[in-house]
């Protein structure tokens, strides 16, 4: 019975190799040609022991110009700001690149693509106005929510008696709110109507000043409208139902401006066609002078009997204001717009 193979081949030593089997020539050798005297199956030690035997390290010596790469254990390189530094030592292949020099404005790479355009979604102070409408929207809603539940009653149902609406501090606050909320959306909304469908560049150098001189027309003709609905329903009528007609009106512009705000939203992050939210801001404020229709028939005529003089006194304070803010908006936008 065999333990082991009966074919033992063993492997031929290698002599140890030594600067003293290998002749010297009269020339230097590189450590290929030292490696090319080796047999073929040299192992790694007898490799590096023939590179030992046949090369003796050397002092090493450091140059002795300035170093600006500040490599360990060196000295810092002298600054390029130094006066005396000669003129080569400031030169060189970098030295009129764009990125060696970072206080130059360096070019474009590349091929520029289309740029953007201004939209009330990518303005973060518009965002900020609609982030900061929706939490006062809610404040008020909360404080005063007893008042406008009261007030909305009053817009479907005649109410028995003709008491006026008794409004706290809170509530005349949260009414005015509103009103200016309703100013702004309006303006948002006109400002995005006139770069969907007139035109798309201004005079001015940002879009806000625009959409600023839009709510300033709006807020003014909010102020006017109130004021001279109040002279003409205090000369006509008693003071109570003015007092009435006020609060109506404001309560209708707050509702407008609670109904405007998903178009604005929609308009701004949603990429809603255009077209689609005109068509809902007209359904919108139509509804809204429908019912403020209602109530100037409900709170002056309904118990004089009187029905065609409403057209006469709806259409002088209502309709005709409503026109005359569309006409100065139009005004104001071919004066800000640029034509080609």
């Amino acid at each position: 019975m065999l333990t082991s193979d009966s074919i033992h081949i063993e492997a031929p030593a290698i002599p140890a190799v030594t600067a003293d089997t290998l002749q010297k020539p009269t020339r230097p050798q590189t450590p290929y040609q030292v490696l090319r005297l080796l047999p073929k199956d040299a192992t790694p030690e007898q490799q590096d022991s023939a590179i030992q035997a046949w090369f003796q390290p050397g002092e090493i010596h450091y140059s002795d110009q300035p170093d600006t790469l500040h490599l360990p254990g060196h000295g810092k390189g002298r600054s390029l700001k130094d006066v005396s530094l000669p003129q080569y030592y400031r030169e060189n292949y970098f030295s009129e690149d764009s990125l060696y020099h970072p206080e130059l404005e360096a070019g474009r790479y590349g091929v520029a693509g289309d740029p953007v355009g201004y939209t009330i979604g990518s303005d973060d102070l518009f965002s900020s106005i609609l982030l900061t409408c929706f939490v006062f929207t809610m404040l008020s809603i909360a404080a005063a929510r007893n008042f406008f539940a009261q007030e909305f009653k009053k817009l479907i149902y005649i109410p028995k008696n003709d008491a006026s609406s008794n409004a706290t501090a809170t509530e005349m606050r949260a009414l005015c709110f509103f009103t200016i909320q309703t100013a702004v959306l309006l303006a948002i909304l006109y400002f995005q109507y006139v770069k969907a469908f007139v035109a798309d560049t201004f005079i001015l150098s940002e879009e806000k000043l625009v959409v600023g001189i839009y709510l300033a027309i709006i807020l003014g003709y909010f102020i006017l409208k109130l004021s001279v609905s109040s002279v003409v329903s205090t000369t006509f009528f008693k003071s109570k139902k003015n007092k009435q007609w006020i609060f109506a009106s404001l309560f209708l512009t707050a509702l407008e401006g609670g109904l405007l705000y998903p178009a604005v939203l929609l308009l701004a992050y949603f990429n809603t066609a255009s077209q689609s939210v005109t068509n809902y801001c007209l359904a919108v404020v139509i509804l809204v002078k429908i019912v403020a229709f209602y109530k100037c028939y409900v709170i002056f005529f309904r118990q004089n009997g009187l029905f065609l003089q409403i057209f006469l006194y709806f259409c002088a304070l209502e309709i005709v204001p409503l026109f005359a803010l569309w006409g100065g908006l139009e005004v104001m936008t071919n004066a800000l717009k640029i034509n080609f």
